[in-house]
């Protein structure tokens, strides 16, 4: 005699704890997401205004005058000088979408402490600002790249090499990005933001092999040696290994531990500072 008895539905799956901390990233992805959505002009000035004025000066402006640039031709100056400004967009970018709102957050506003009510670990909170920064950072170089290769007016001798070197290279860098925004917005203070940019960013920039290769800098062995502390050389150098393959570059080897390297300690140094600002 079978069992005509209704049968009850099952209760649902309670999700784990991965799954919980899981959703509630992608909400506050998305919450960030929709902010950005509606500031897509600063978002878009911000990122596209240095780039384009470098690229334009020095590898559009100066070859039409006869202004020479860099150690060799106009062509050879373009082709290293794209990289590298893709480079200062992606890093940059997490400085900007992460470090500039944690110190607004930590100070007057205090919204940090809605978003640390979120039924998650504190630390899961800070690894959202990483994603987030390095979701910002890889629009930044997508937008970059195709306006600083079109704006020079001499040939930039672009090729990809191996494109599975490249994503890695993306990706990483653009972890390396949120990370770095991570740990500069939790450890200088409000009062200390601006002159974050005379004392990191800045020499960031300029050390950063973004206006010549690094392998260049053997004419100064003490100064080619002391810009491996910057992680925005491997960001250059990993970028030129993978779209200028007619450029001298450090090994690729080096340039992807040292990009994962960098990114984890920078990372870690992020969320312990994102720890001891928020629970003390």
């Amino acid at each position: 005699m079978s069992d005509t008895r209704p049968r009850t539905a099952e209760p649902a799956a309670e999700p784990t704890a991965l799954q919980a901390q899981a959703q509630a990233i992608g909400g506050l992805l998305l919450r960030d997401l929709r902010v950005t959505r509606r500031e897509a002009f600063a978002f878009l000035t911000r990122t596209v205004m240095q780039p384009l004025l470098f690229v334009f000066v020095f590898a559009f402006l100066f070859p039409r005058i006869g202004q020479g640039v860099g150690g060799g031709g106009g062509e050879e100056f373009a082709t290293i000088l794209v990289p590298g400004l893709v480079a200062v967009a992606v890093i940059f970018q997490g400085i900007i979408a992460v470090a500039l709102p944690l110190s607004t957050e930590f100070g007057g506003t205090k919204e940090i402490e809605d978003r640390i009510m979120a039924p998650v670990p504190v630390a899961t909170v800070a690894v959202e600002k990483i994603l987030y920064g390095a979701i910002q950072s890889v629009f930044a170089g997508l937008l970059v790249l195709p306006m600083v290769a079109a704006i020079p007016s001499t040939p930039v001798e672009l090729e990809v090499t191996s494109l599975p070197l490249l994503l890695v290279v993306v990706l990483t860098s653009a972890l390396l990005s949120g990370s770095l925004g991570l740990a500069l917005g939790t450890y200088v203070t409000p009062r200390q933001i601006g002159l974050m940019f005379s004392v990191v960013v800045l020499p960031l920039t300029f050390l950063g092999a973004v206006y010549y290769p690094w392998t260049a800098l053997d004419a100064v062995p003490w100064l080619q040696w002391l810009v491996l502390l910057n992680p925005l050389v491997y960001v250059s150098e990993g970028l030129r290994a993978a779209i200028t393959p007619t450029v001298e570059t450090m090994s690729v080897a080096v340039v992807l531990a040292a990009l994962v390297t960098s990114t984890l300690l920078l990372g870690g140094a992020g969320i312990h500072g994102f720890l001891r600002r928020t629970i003390g």
